[in-house]
C-alpha cells in the first residue's frame, strides 16, 4: 500500500516545486539575508503543497474522466484502483492541513506577531491550497478551462520566488520579477510537455488545456517560446546586475532546453513522459547555477 501512495505523491515533481523556493533564497542570500530555519520551513511547506496538488490531481482527473485506460502517462492511483476515492479524499484533506500548519509556522518564524504581514501571506497560502485542489477538483476545475498555465506562472514563478525573497528580507524588489518569470516560464514548460502528451485523452474528457486549444503545431511553438522566455528573463536580470561574465553560467542549461524542445516537436506522445522529469531537473539546475553566480560574483 505504501508503494502506491509514494507513486501517487509523484516525487519526480518535487524538484520543480523547490526551484522557486531555491531562487528566492539564493537572491536573499546574495544580499546576506538568508536563514536556514526559514529555508527549511519554506521547502517543507512547498513539498506539502506539491504533494497536495498531485493527490488532488489524481483524484480530480479520475472523477472527471481525464484518467482512463487509454491515457498515455503513468497510471494514476484512483483510476487504476490502487487507492480508493475515499482514501484519496482523506489524503487531500490531510496534506491541505499539513500545508496550512507548516505555512503558519513559517510565517511566525519570518514575521513574529506582525499580523499585517501574517494576514497577507496567510491569504496567499490559502490561495495556494485552493489552487492546488481546484486545478482538477470541483464542478468547474480551472485546469479544464486551460487556466493551469496562468496558475503555474503565478505560484511557481512570481509568488514562489518573490514571496520567498520577501520572507527573508521583508522587502519587495520589483527587479526580482525577472528571475521569478524565468522560474514561471520553465515551470509552465513542464506542464506543457505533460499536456502535449495527454492531448487526445484530455480532449476526450473535455479538458481544454492550452495544447488542446492550440493543436500540436502551435503547442510546440508555444513550448519553444516558454523555453526562450525563461532564458531571456534571466539574461535581462543579469545584464542589469552585471559584474562578471561568469554570471551567465546558467546558459549552460541551453543544450538541455534544446533537447526538450526537440522532444516536444519530434517525439510521439508515448515517448514524451521522460521529458517532464528532464525539464523539471533542468529547471532546478538552472536555479542552482543562476543562484550560485549571484552569490559568488
Amino acid at each position: 500500500m505504501m508503494k502506491h501512495w509514494i507513486e501517487a505523491f509523484r516525487l519526480r515533481t518535487l524538484p520543480l516545486s523547490l526551484a522557486c523556493i531555491g531562487m528566492g533564497s539564493f537572491l536573499a542570500a546574495a544580499e546576506g539575508r538568508f536563514q536556514w530555519s526559514l529555508f527549511a520551513l519554506a521547502c517543507l511547506t512547498t513539498i506539502f503543497l506539491q504533494v497536495l496538488s498531485n493527490l488532488a490531481n489524481d483524484y480530480g482527473d479520475s472523477i472527471h474522466g481525464a484518467d482512463h485506460a487509454e491515457r498515455l502517462g503513468p497510471k494514476r492511483a484512483v483510476q487504476s484502483g490502487k487507492i480508493s476515492s475515499e482514501a484519496m479524499r482523506r489524503a487531500v484533506a490531510l496534506f491541505a492541513g499539513a500545508s496550512f500548519l507548516s505555512g503558519c509556522l513559517l510565517l511566525y518564524i519570518a514575521f513574529g506577531f506582525n499580523w499585517q504581514l501574517i494576514g497577507f501571506f496567510l491569504g496567499l497560502g490559502l490561495l495556494s491550497i485552493l489552487a492546488a485542489v481546484g486545478y482538477t477538483v470541483g464542478k468547474k476545475p480551472y485546469g479544464y478551462l486551460g487556466l493551469g498555465d496562468l496558475s503555474v506562472f503565478l505560484f511557481f514563478g512570481l509568488v514562489g520566488v518573490m514571496g520567498t525573497y520577501f520572507l527573508f528580507t521583508r522587502e519587495f524588489n520589483a527587479g526580482m520579477i525577472w528571475p521569478a518569470m524565468s522560474c514561471g516560464f520553465f515551470s509552465i514548460a513542464v506542464l506543457n510537455i505533460n499536456n502535449i502528451r495527454d492531448m487526445e485523452s484530455d480532449r476526450q474528457a473535455g479538458k481544454f488545456s492550452i495544447p488542446v486549444r492550440l493543436g500540436k503545431r502551435w503547442a510546440v511553438r508555444y513550448h519553444i517560446f516558454l523555453l526562450a522566455a525563461g532564458l531571456l528573463s534571466a539574461i535581462v536580470y543579469t545584464l542589469g546586475h552585471y559584474t562578471s561574465g561568469w554570471q551567465f553560467i546558467f546558459l549552460a542549461i541551453t543544450p538541455l532546453l534544446v533537447v526538450n524542445g526537440r522532444a516536444a516537436a519530434n517525439y510521439t506522445p508515448q515517448r514524451l513522459d521522460p521529458y517532464l522529469r528532464q525539464m523539471a531537473l533542468s529547471t532546478l539546475l538552472f536555479v542552482v547555477l543562476f543562484g550560485a553566480a549571484q552569490l559568488i560574483f
